[in-house]
């Protein structure tokens, strides 16, 4: 009698123990599970993170580009006023030299109809450069 109640003592008690175990288990699964699931998480946060830097460095190129064509159009714009300002300047030699010219001929009459002559050539001439430069103008607006 005494033999039995001993056996189901020891009965019980291993019972326990492997309730026990399989409580431990569980817990140990849902740690494990909890651990995998940050892990995830944090790879995901590292990947976001990537991603944002990436996106920025694509941001900081593309401004660097606008910045390199900005660049590129104020050297175009300058170059189009240095020379635009050259040719004013012969222009102005060129009308300086045509009345200089004209003043010497104005001394008889002949002179004088050939100066008109020569002034409305001058002024035709003038008209042309003018609607040369407009159209050129025009071609660079086009271009920028």
């Amino acid at each position: 009698m005494r033999e039995c109640a001993h056996k189901r003592v020891r009965e019980r008690e291993r019972e326990r123990e492997n309730a026990r175990d399989s409580k431990t288990v569980r817990v140990r699964e849902r740690e494990i599970t909890r651990e995998t699931s940050r892990s995830r998480a944090r790879d995901r946060e590292r990947e976001r993170a990537r991603e944002r830097e990436r996106e920025s460095a694509r941001a900081r190129e593309r401004e660097r580009a606008s910045e390199r064509e900005s660049a590129r159009a104020r050297a175009r714009d300058r170059d189009i006023a240095i020379s635009s300002a050259a040719r004013e300047r012969s222009r102005e030699r060129a009308r300086e030299r045509a009345r200089e010219r004209a003043q010497m001929r104005k001394s008889t009459r002949e002179g004088a109809r050939e100066s008109e002559r020569e002034r409305k050539k001058a002024q035709e001439k003038a008209r042309e450069k003018a609607r040369e430069k407009a159209r050129e103008n025009e071609r660079a607006r086009e271009k920028a």
